[in-house]
């Protein structure tokens, strides 16, 4: 990353638009690079996104489905969840693995950080490996009631991001990086 990059947007006021428990929503009066005058929104997150890919020593993994009602629609993903910004992340990453399939691991790998719609928002996400697993209950939140957990091998999740039938971003970053660092 080039950080000897200057700004050339110039921020003229900002007003708050909307906020909740997990985001806060900003109307930006700006200059752009160009000079001209514009508007800009921004999606503030209160929270970190984590993903978690566990495999076992059979390079078996874990998937959730869910009904994600921003899309209207089923959706296929790895096991994430939010994580509150003053928490540790990987704090975060072993609440969310445990709440949504029961899971507990032993060792644990960071293998991805990224901005999700760096165009629109502020919020990063986090992809770690859990591995040394031990198989419990889970402990589901209210909003995932409808969720059901998957051990399938790492290859067919793989072919599953590169069918689309796998699409959110957490989920296809992390399998595509855990694909070529374990070579598959």
């Amino acid at each position: 990353m080039d950080s000897s990059k200057k700004n050339n947007w110039k921020t003229l006021s900002i007003k708050e638009v909307y906020e909740n428990p997990w985001i806060k929503l900003d109307e930006h009066q700006v200059i752009n690079p160009s000079g001209g005058n514009g508007i800009y929104g921004k999606v503030h997150f209160k929270n970190k996104a984590i993903g978690i890919i566990p495999m076992d020593e059979n390079n078996n993994t874990w998937i959730v489905g869910q009904y994600r009602y921003t899309l209207d629609q089923w959706s296929w993903e790895i096991p994430e969840g939010g994580g509150p910004l003053d928490i540790d992340t990987l704090a975060s990453a072993q609440r969310e693995l445990k709440e949504e399939t029961g899971l507990v691991a032993t060792h644990w790998t960071e293998i991805a950080t990224a901005y999700l719609s760096n165009s629109v928002s502020d919020e990063i996400g986090y992809v770690f490996l859990a591995e040394g697993l031990m198989e419990g209950p889970s402990n589901l939140e209210e909003t995932e009631a409808d969720l059901i957990v998957k051990k399938l091998p790492f290859e067919k999740v793989l072919q599953m991001v590169e069918n689309g039938e796998i699409t959110d971003s957490l989920s296809v970053i992390g399998i595509l990086k855990l694909a070529r660092l374990k070579r598959f």
